[in-house]
């Protein structure tokens, strides 16, 4: 299995009650903590650090490039979205990133959310339209990969003509960066499943949750989960951890969590959760807490608890085909470390000890 950390934005912990903290949130205030964050991720044994996007957040590629020079094995993810960039041009980033790194950097494909962000962008389609627009970019990137140059593809939304790059992606084992593609839609998994090596999706109940990814592992690629983690010393101290972030909170939380969810509401995967947290118990499960989510936002359901009942979840996933993980945690660096400390290496052993059965090559370099 491979376990992933969101990167933390600057300025997070920072915020005031009461305000709309993605506008508050200064990218570049603590790129010494950042550093900070990405070298002991690297010593933890994590295997790669999502570098998220969006107008509150520095740009990925530049981040996955400058801590790369300060990291030894772990990967970068920087986030993308078709419309923000050419696809030419986002293969000589990714491809330039790769020459400092060797190879250290992957892609998190993100097609929407919402409209109200997109349109700060110049990009004004519609969620289906945007979907198409993610189908015609990842068509180009791959031609570009594999130097079938000269690619020519004239689509509805992006045309190129005799497209090339010089610059090679660098790698000791690849001919292109692997790739995540974020949702829970129907249009998202066949997405995935077209261009991807993994499918992202927020974490639902195990039994509930495998009937949905079926056709991701038939059609031959990797399902991960997101969510957050709450890792504690003793079942009573996460969950005692957990009910005072909500409190901490409090009705800001709730208030700024309202605007999101009217700005996203086209997320076919955050509406999910939304519904869920409305109209079932906060526990859907011993381990998993959806509690948060009216304070905080559906990526707050979180994996509760200390760290042998948290192994425990993650090999219930691991039962039904799940095999990636992308955790943040509230605060970020005490779970990580708790994560990386008394987790991982239970995971690990247990995972000597239980050999996952190989089902086929889950990794699509032709495409």
């Amino acid at each position: 299995m491979r376990f992933h950390w969101s990167l933390p934005g600057s300025g997070v912990a920072n915020r005031r009650r009461g305000a709309d903290p993605r506008n508050e949130v200064n990218p570049v205030a603590d790129l010494d903590g950042q550093r900070d964050f990405c070298r002991r991720a690297d010593e933890l044994g994590i295997d790669s650090l999502l570098l998220p996007i969006g107008f509150q957040r520095a740009d990925g590629c530049v981040l996955a490039a400058a801590f790369g020079l300060v990291t030894k094995r772990v990967n970068f993810m920087p986030a993308s979205r078709a419309a923000v960039i050419s696809p030419t041009h986002f293969v000589q980033q990714i491809n330039t990133v790769s020459a400092f790194t060797n190879g250290r950097v992957e892609v998190n494909v993100v097609s929407g959310q919402g409209s109200a962000e997109l349109r700060y962008y110049g990009d004004f389609s519609t969620h289906d339209e945007r979907y198409q627009r993610t189908d015609e970019f990842w068509t180009i990137c791959h031609a570009l990969w594999r130097r079938e140059f000269p690619v020519d593809f004239a689509g509805e939304f992006i045309s190129v003509e005799g497209a090339r790059v010089n610059q090679a992606f660098v790698s000791p084992d690849r001919h292109r960066p692997y790739i995540y593609i974020g949702g829970s839609s129907e249009q998202a998994q066949q997405l995935a499943i077209k261009h991807a090596d993994c499918q992202l999706r927020l974490i639902e109940p195990p039994e509930e949750f495998a009937p949905k990814l079926e056709p991701a592992l038939a059609g031959g690629i990797e399902v991960g989960v997101t969510c957050n983690l709450v890792v504690m010393p003793t079942h009573e101290e996460a969950v005692d951890h957990v009910y005072r972030l909500a409190e901490n909170a409090g009705e800001a939380g709730k208030a700024a969590v309202a605007d999101w969810r009217r700005m996203t509401s086209e997320s076919v995967g955050f509406e999910s959760i939304y519904r869920m947290a409305e109209d079932r118990s906060p526990w859907l499960t011993p381990y998993l807490f959806c509690g948060l989510v009216p304070y905080m936002g559906p990526q707050s359901i979180s994996l509760v608890g200390s760290p042998d009942e948290i192994v425990d979840a993650i090999f219930e996933y691991r039962r039904i085909g799940v095999t990636q993980f992308m955790f943040q945690g509230r605060p970020d660096f005490p779970m990580l470390e708790m994560f990386g400390s008394a987790v991982l290496p239970k995971i690990r052993e247990r995972e000597a000890a239980e050999p996952l059965v190989a089902t086929g090559d889950l990794v699509h370099e032709g495409r």
